[in-house]
């Protein structure tokens, strides 16, 4: 791949969070029977007439603001036919020529997929505009079925500027994007619900060359796990297509996850091909300064400033603030906690380090975990405040997070408060030196590591409810003797 660029965009469409549909009144609901929310709009029945929701709009002005972009003071939505079996009306309301926002960037950094670190890049965003969501097909041996509760839907569409280089580039775009969505409320980006799907355009040229190669998309991915993998695929194939001396044809393909490869959907469709023209049964938009400094003014805190935020307020590193921002409800719980803790960098790895394994092993979200924020804070300062010690901490916690139960109670029903009398420590520290001799003959040739050894013993006679730092200075002063 030395030899190559690699240029990717990315077309990423989100369902907007509304009560309603875009252009009916049908719920705006995942999960019910099929066919169950429709109506003659959303259906194409002759002779109605749609009505855009104003909510879907202002949340995609919001989506654009928040993305700064430059909103179109004149917008208007546009005809685009197709037929497929999924779309009723056999044509689509969506935005051609006067999408409601324009030229915007967004910002990534931190690592990407695999796990590199990525340098601070900004991702031009060409525009997003507001279009009505197809049908659900489903394919089974005994035929197809379809489901039009989904057609309707409001749904944007963020197109990048092809200014991603790399399958990890792509995954800190998406992830961007998806934080920004869900800090807005403007979609919870439920992939598994198909809230959030994505279209990749790559292609190659040879390394500095200022033209383009032939550009390919690969349609409907569904998963950002998908998205990294089917441009690392696609930037092989491409590229030993080429060395072989062949040549690429603009096309769309699919991906197959199990087989870990693209294939060939049909050939791609231009502009001219959707016949795309005014939507006659709607008025085209207007927005004044006052109505976009309206929504600028309720705009929520980006994930970007909060991050920096964390760094400055809560003393928390850059890679903290990246991990607890990544996830709204994960950045909230932490603040909800914070506000109860007067050692927040302590609960910060707590919420890193073991709240979120056992939330990953447990396939659980946040809201669904049963130790409530302040529960976690508090069993933070007893830590912090030498009631008990960091492993019998981790004991609390395990239960706490079964039952959540709160850990005042469960420090009390297991007797764990920590040991801070001097003289039984020592007697836990004169039973390790008395019950290994072997050991102290070893600390005294010089081997210090061996004092760890004796700290897990004390620890171990004691339950694990003596201090250890007070134990090291203690078995130091009797192992010097």
């Amino acid at each position: 791949m030395a030899k190559y660029d690699v240029v990717i965009g990315l077309e990423v469409h989100v369902q907007v969070r509304t009560e309603s549909k875009m252009f009916c009144t049908c719920a705006n609901r995942f999960g019910a029977e099929p066919n169950t929310l429709v109506c003659p709009v959303c259906m194409g029945y002759p002779g109605v007439l749609p009505v855009p929701n104003a909510e879907a709009i202002r949340k995609t002005l919001m989506a654009g603001l928040m993305c700064s972009c430059g909103i179109t003071r004149y917008s208007k939505f546009d005809r685009k036919s197709y037929f497929y079996p999924d779309m009723p009306k056999n044509y689509q309301i969506s935005q051609y020529d006067l999408p409601l926002c324009v030229k915007g960037k967004l910002h990534i950094s931190g690592k990407g997929f695999s796990g590199d670190p990525l340098s601070d890049k900004a991702i031009g965003i060409t525009r997003i505009h507001l279009e009505e969501d197809v049908g659900k097909s489903s394919h089974m041996a005994t035929g197809s079925g379809l489901d039009f509760n989904r057609a309707g839907v409001p749904l944007m569409e963020v197109v990048s500027e092809p200014d991603m280089a790399s399958p990890d580039e792509a995954y800190a775009y998406l992830t961007a994007l998806k934080q920004i969505m869900q800090y807005g409320g403007i979609s919870d980006c439920d992939m598994e619900k198909g809230q959030m799907r994505c279209d990749v355009n790559i292609s190659l040229k040879l390394a500095g060359a200022s033209q383009f190669g032939t550009k390919i998309e690969i349609k409907n991915l569904n998963s950002f796990r998908s998205v990294h993998r089917s441009i690392a695929y696609e930037m092989i194939r491409q590229a030993e297509i080429l060395d072989a001396g062949g040549s690429l044809t603009q096309e769309t393909r699919g991906w197959n996850d199990e087989q870990g490869e693209t294939y060939l959907l049909r050939s791609k469709e231009n502009a001219h091909d959707y016949r795309y023209f005014p939507e006659p049964d709607m008025l085209p938009m207007s927005f004044s300064d006052s109505d976009i400094e309206k929504i600028r003014a309720v705009l929520p805190e980006l994930p970007e400033a909060r991050r920096q935020r964390y760094v400055g307020e809560y003393g928390l590193t850059p890679y903290d603030a990246h991990v607890l921002v990544l996830e709204q409800p994960i950045a909230l719980y932490f603040e909800e906690a914070a506000k109860n803790s007067s050692t927040p960098k302590q609960l910060a790895n707590w919420i890193i380090t073991e709240l979120l394994r056992e939330l990953a092993e447990a396939n659980i979200p946040i809201a669904d975990c049963k130790i409530k924020a302040p529960q976690l804070a508090s069993l933070v300062g007893l830590v912090s405040d030498g009631t008990i010690t960091g492993r019998s901490a981790k004991d609390v916690f395990a239960d706490m997070f079964k039952t959540g139960e709160d850990p005042k109670e469960i420090v009390t029903r297991k007797g764990l408060v920590q040991v801070r009398d001097e003289g039984a420590i020592e007697q836990f520290v004169d039973q390790a030196i008395a019950a290994n001799p072997s050991q102290v003959e070893q600390f005294k040739a010089g081997k210090e590591t061996v004092l760890q050894f004796f700290v897990g013993q004390v620890m171990k006679l004691s339950k694990g409810k003596t201090n250890p730092q007070a134990v090291i200075k203690i078995l130091k002063d009797k192992l010097a003797k």
